[in-house]
């Protein structure tokens, strides 16, 4: 009986002490357990600190990090400071496009080392780049700025042969003068526009300048669609209109004949 006791009671303490040991590694361990795990499902991604314009050199204070699920990764996405930021005296990397604040820095929205960054960046592919002289008449009032849409119409001939045609529809400008920002959105009086078109399309506009002038019609955000324009004529603005007017009776002819005081009418149909 003793020695059953005594078994008893030393089962108990080292079951006992067991249970105070497995608490203690979990406390200890446990939490920080569970965070490295939680850790390991993000990464540290570089995103801008600020406004980034069209151009301009990605540097130090233009960057910060933050936290990115690591199985949403983008393709292209910068982890690592040192993989975008240049060595000591090497030229920089630029920005090809504007970023915004919080936008995640990508291989392709930033150049190479030194690479210079143009206007060629925006153009799509198997599209020019062509200027027209364009002025606040002409250009909408100098609301058209990059990144707009809009129509080309041309107004050619002289005097009772004048008319007006659309040669373009939705395209694309990527400058005004010097400017090639998208995110300008301060109207200026411009002296020329540039716009983005197919070489067919270039073809048609240059000849079109010698033609006659041209002047630009702001599309909406949305409006996408070409449409089907007929050409307008200024005999079209100058018709006026066939007045309306009630049926007239037939005209007859009528045949008075006159004896004395007597007067007789005889109507000929």
């Amino acid at each position: 009986m003793r020695f059953s006791a005594i078994f008893t009671a030393l089962t108990g303490l080292a079951v006992a002490g067991g249970s105070v040991y497995f608490a203690r590694e979990y406390v200890s361990f446990g939490p920080a357990a569970a965070q490295a795990s939680t850790e390991s499902e993000t990464v540290s991604v570089l995103v801008a600190s600020r406004d980034i314009s069209f151009g301009e050199a990605i540097r130090p204070g233009t960057l910060t990090t933050i936290d990115w699920p690591r199985t949403a990764l983008p393709s292209g996405v910068f982890t690592n400071s040192g993989d975008l930021l240049p060595t000591d005296g090497s030229p920089p990397r630029r920005a090809r496009r504007p970023i915004a604040q919080g936008e995640l820095i990508l291989q392709n929205k930033v150049s190479d080392y030194g690479e210079k960054v143009t206007i060629v960046q925006s153009i799509g592919d198997n599209h020019r780049a062509i200027a027209i002289e364009v002025d606040a008449e002409t250009a909408v009032g100098g609301f058209v700025t990059p990144g707009d849409r809009v129509d080309i119409v041309m107004t050619a001939g002289a005097k009772e042969n004048l008319r007006a045609v659309t040669i373009l529809q939705n395209i694309r400008v990527i400058g005004v003068d010097q400017e090639a920002d998208v995110q300008t959105d301060q109207p200026s009086i411009a002296r020329t526009v540039t716009v983005a078109v197919t070489p067919d399309q270039g073809q048609r506009l240059a000849l079109a300048q010698r033609a006659g002038k041209l002047s630009l019609t702001l599309r909406a955000i949305n409006d996408t669609e070409d449409r089907e324009l007929a050409t307008t004529r200024l005999t079209d603005l100058l018709r006026e209109p066939t007045p309306e007017t009630p049926d007239e009776p037939a005209r007859r002819s009528v045949i008075r004949i006159r004896r004395g005081m007597d007067l007789t009418e005889s109507v000929i149909n």
